[in-house]
């Protein structure tokens, strides 16, 4: 699968710091009816019918009360349908602002603090130091004996405004996540694209990171990188991150294509022709991450309206296909919002719980760059519309 994505700062490169990411060991819901017949003799003739009258006005008004009750009461059920369809449409959005509202407040706290260079620095040995205890399943948690690691494995990414901190590149993210949730112990080398020491040039010559090095291999494929890890880090010491169903892998596929599409064009002609190509996209993630699984069909997990509950792509654990898409996702909602003033639409229920328990986790957050490190990454890239 071809990576779509740009770079504008793609020239050389420097090893700048490091830092080592240490996470846990992992090991790896009739009625019965009788009929009763009575012989009585004869039947009786039945009596004379009394000569007919016309209506009272008193029988007119009960007749007239009856229909009037009975209109009455189709009315009231229809409105009642109404009003709880109304309810449950009501709830639906709040639970989508109340997601969308704290999906802000994470974002707003994995900005705090990193407005400056030091900042950036502090929230990166924050990140070092919590790795640790970080993994959805922690292994203390089921006293896995400790084994110590003995792979040596080194991720150069890319580094940010100041040289030193993570910068703006979600393929570097997505092998930093694939790594955080392996459980592996890891260093990771930030590289400044404006410098160009020997030492990396001979390591990986013309290569530009995300690259990496495990037990003194060099890899610098960013698929391969990921297979590679999948079959060397392995059950039982490692997770297996691949998806179940192979539609997760695929889902958003398009959706970065068409964002660059958008941002990069200055005809205002084309700017809501654009946004609505980046919204099928979107709403045909929505749609995927609402329908359930077959795992959820089959165990009855997925709500009573056939909605799905689950938390990622693939499930309620992150996995590959996550790792690839949410650093993607993270950058389209930062440039959008800054350089066209564009949310995310409310009405994608699914898309929106999705973010919020992405963000959620420490093995996303805390491998995101700063906004500021995107913003600046698309200030060339994303361009003005014109009058």
């Amino acid at each position: 699968m071809e990576n779509v994505y740009e770079d504008p700062d793609l020239t050389t490169y420097q090893n700048q710091s490091s830092a080592v990411y240490e996470a846990p060991d992992v090991s790896d819901l009739t009625a019965h009816y009788e009929t009763f017949v009575e012989a009585a003799g004869e039947i009786p003739d039945p009596p004379s019918l009394p000569p007919p009258h016309p209506p009272s006005e008193e029988r007119r008004g009960s007749s007239s009360s009856s229909s009037s009750s009975s209109s009455s009461s189709s009315s009231s059920s229809l409105s009642s349908h109404a009003g709880d369809e109304e309810e449950q449409k009501t709830e639906e959005k709040e639970e989508v602002e109340e997601q969308r509202i704290d999906v802000e407040e994470r974002i707003r706290e994995l900005n705090w603090g990193r407005g400056s260079p030091e900042g950036v620095l502090e929230r990166k040995d924050s990140s070092s130091s919590s790795s640790s205890s970080s993994s959805s399943s922690s292994a203390s948690e089921k006293d896995v004996p400790e084994e110590k690691d003995t792979n040596k494995v080194t991720l150069y990414v890319k580094a940010g405004i100041d040289g030193e901190s993570i910068g703006n590149c979600p393929f570097s993210q997505r092998l930093f996540m694939i790594l955080w949730l392996k459980g592996v112990v890891f260093n990771v080398t930030t590289v400044d694209l404006k410098r160009k020491p020997a030492d990396l040039h001979n390591l990986a010559p013309g290569t530009h990171p995300p690259f990496l090095t495990f037990q003194g291999e060099v890899l610098t494929d960013v698929n391969k990188i990921e297979e590679y890890l999948e079959d060397r880090l392995a059950p039982p010491k490692y997770p297996k991150l691949a998806a179940k169903n192979r539609e997760s892998n695929a889902a958003g596929i398009d959706i970065f294509a068409r964002f660059s599409a958008y941002v990069k064009n200055t005809s205002p002609a084309q700017n809501r022709a654009l946004e609505k190509s980046l919204e099928k996209s979107l709403a045909k993630l929505d749609d995927y991450l609402n329908s359930p699984l077959p795992d959820e069909v089959q165990d009855g997990q997925h709500r009573g309206d056939g909605v799905s509950n689950r938390k990622y792509l693939d499930g309620d654990e992150l996995t590959l296909a996550d790792c690839n898409l949410l650093p993607k996702l993270h950058v389209v909602k930062v440039v959008a919002k800054k350089y066209r003033n564009y949310d995310l639409p409310s009405e994608f229920r699914g898309l929106w719980r999705y973010l919020g328990n992405a963000y959620s986790r420490d093995e996303f957050t805390n491998t995101c760059a700063a906004d500021m490190e995107i913003e600046q990454a698309y200030k060339d890239v994303a361009k003005r519309l014109g009058k």
